[in-house]
């Protein structure tokens, strides 16, 4: 079992690279530092993503989050350096990564950055109600 966080994002090939498919993470103990108290500062970080060749393996995206518990970083700066990354290790189509901090000082900051691949052009998506979104406890 791992005992430290690792920054090395580890791939898969996609096991379907013909078909754009939505692979969609909800990583709900994200940690870092406020930059400026030294505080912890935590978040849900959403990621979107349609893969191209490669997927992201999930231990080790457990793993590189795990990397920004004691680092400072302000909330836009983390988001967009976790987007990168993520991109320059899978290449995908599309990627979409929200951060959803929470409240500090009374303001709540949700910071969505984006990447999508030159060449790649959307397929129009089919409308369907949005999937409930689970507790760690199983429940709606």
């Amino acid at each position: 079992m791992p005992r430290k966080p690792d920054t090395a994002l580890e791939t898969f090939p996609n096991p379907n690279p013909k078909r754009d498919f939505l692979i969609r993470m909800q990583i709900p103990e994200f940690t870092c530092l406020c930059p400026k108290t030294g505080q912890p500062d935590f978040a849900t970080l959403f990621l979107d993503y349609i893969a191209e060749r490669k997927c992201v393996e999930l231990k080790s995206l457990k793993l590189y989050i795990w990397s920004y518990r004691d680092k400072g970083a302000f909330h836009e700066a983390v988001t967009n350096q976790i987007l990168d990354d993520l991109v320059a290790a899978t290449q995908p189509r599309f990627m979409r990564l929200t951060a959803r901090f929470n409240v500090r000082g009374g303001i709540f900051t949700t910071v969505v950055a984006e990447h999508r691949k030159k060449s790649w052009k959307p397929e129009t998506p089919v409308s369907l109600p949005p999937f409930p979104v689970q507790s760690p406890t199983g429940e709606s």
